[in-house]
């Protein structure tokens, strides 16, 4: 009786523990969880106006250390060609962001001002490209829920002042098995549903990465859905392909 009573104390405190998770501590948990040391992934992209029209773009993307660094050129259509977007974030400065338009043969500089603009027409913005600092947000930790048959913690995320964000907050579903964002909500600066995100995942080498990213502005009624294929990871991509030359050269 006293090993039974044991193991029940040790249940409830294990979830009295859980339950107690901070919206940091839960927030921590996702910004810790395992990703590959780099990855090349090529992906449609289709964009859906209001009034049902389409167009696709077809795109190879090489990212290294979580993102933090990132090329992503266009292949397709013909007008889109040879466009390619340069991304490298730092920790002590502004982030770089360069987009290399080849029909002006010139390299256009995103500033931090203008990380709110939509990329390429697209329902993501430049600051949607970017990772969020984990202690550039304030997390509150909200009663948690079942989205798709899966138990989620859901979380609050409020952009500091410092974060400079073209958002008010975010209400993201994690999954609580594995940490993936199932689905996330994003609100304009004053407070009105801006995008609604969902995620979906596929296992690769012990990592969950994302098979689509769906983006749905419903201010705009405009909708983004982003497809990848012929994911590789961990293939030892050096840093130095992340420079403004390789801009122009397109990947064979």
């Amino acid at each position: 009786m006293k090993r039974i009573i044991n193991i029940f104390l040790i249940l409830v405190l294990g979830m009295g523990l859980a339950w107690g998770q901070t919206g940091y501590e839960i927030a921590k948990m996702v910004d810790d969880r395992k990703e590959p040391s780099d990855m090349t992934a090529d992906l449609t992209m289709v964009l859906t106006n209001s009034k049902g029209k389409t167009r696709t773009n077809i795109i190879h993307t090489v990212s290294k250390d979580g993102g933090e660094k990132q090329i992503i050129w266009f292949l397709s259509p013909p007008d889109d060609r040879g466009v390619a977007f340069l991304k490298i974030e730092h920790q002590d400065r502004e982030d770089e962001m360069r987009l290399w338009l080849p029909a002006f043969k010139k390299v256009r500089r995103i500033s931090s001002k203008k990380k709110g603009d939509a990329f390429m027409g697209s329902d993501l913005s430049y600051e949607d490209l970017t990772n969020r600092d984990l202690e550039e947000n304030d997390y509150r930790r909200l009663d948690d829920e079942t989205v798709e048959g899966k138990a989620c913690y859901v979380l609050e995320v409020t952009p500091k002042p410092a974060a400079k964000s073209t958002y008010s907050r975010h209400v993201s579903w994690i999954v609580k098995d594995d940490l993936t964002i199932l689905k996330e909500d994003s609100y304009d600066r004053s407070g009105r549903l801006k995008k609604k995100k969902t995620f979906r995942y596929t296992k690769l080498k012990s990592y969950d990465l994302p098979k689509e990213i769906f983006v749905e502005d419903v201010q705009k009624k405009h909708t983004t859905r982003l497809t990848f294929d012929h994911m590789e990871v961990d293939t030892g991509i050096k840093a130095s392909i992340f420079q403004e030359k390789n801009l122009k050269r397109l990947p064979r």
